[in-house]
């Protein structure tokens, strides 16, 4: 148990259209503070975010590498929509803790299924008490994905473990039509699968006693 320092960015989105814009780009249904995944016309994975609702703004917190592909997503699609788009990332940082833990004043803190994400002013964030590999322990025992490794482009979001934020009674979103169809078909191909260290199946995280891995299903 304790807390990690995540690769996030933290994008502030302002507007009367804010949630609704989200929830027509994404997975699951955003009517308020939640996970969930943005994806392309292929249905592959763009990023996966938590949605946070605050008073007069709503925080995008995703994984750092993927943000220019979705600002570009996001921008292109903004329209005529009341939605502008700023970059709050260089002044804050993100965390994740396995336990619910007090926070200094100014930081907010979101249950999520990872654990508890903690977005911070730099320098008034917990101290961080897991290291890379207690926290990959931490996600393989628990099957809980993790950006760069299950949640990546080549994947979409049945593929990686994030079949729970696809929602099933939603409207329209960018890829809904190839999720929908591999869930109504039963096309899924691939599995989110917790396996033995000693396997043949390649990892995508490696714990001390098993691994997390992507497996093709059989036919």
């Amino acid at each position: 148990m304790g807390v990690f320092a995540l690769d996030s960015y933290v994008l502030i989105l302002r507007g009367n259209d804010v949630l609704q814009f989200i929830n027509g780009l994404s997975t699951n249904k955003v009517n308020g503070t939640c996970t969930t995944v943005f994806t392309t016309i292929k249905a592959k994975i763009i990023d996966m975010c938590d949605v946070i609702v605050m008073d007069d703004f709503v925080a995008l917190i995703g994984h750092n590498p993927y943000k220019e592909s979705l600002l570009s997503h996001l921008k292109t699609r903004i329209l005529d929509s009341d939605v502008s788009i700023g970059d709050a990332s260089f002044s804050n940082e993100v965390f994740l803790s396995t336990a619910d833990i007090e926070v200094n004043e100014g930081v907010t803190k979101a249950n999520t299924f990872r654990g508890f994400l903690i977005i911070s002013p730099i320098g008034k964030g917990p101290e961080v008490t897991m290291t890379e590999e207690q926290f990959s322990n931490y996600r393989v025992d628990n099957m809980i994905p993790h950006h760069g490794h299950e949640i990546t482009p080549e994947f979409n979001p049945l593929d990686c473990g994030l079949g729970h934020l696809v929602h099933d009674n939603k409207g329209c979103y960018i890829g809904q039509e190839i999720i929908a169809r591999m869930r109504s078909r039963n096309k899924q191909l691939k599995q989110f699968v917790r396996v033995s260290t000693h396997g043949e199946d390649k990892p995508t995280t490696v714990g001390e006693n098993y691994c997390l891995t992507i497996k093709r299903m059989r036919k």
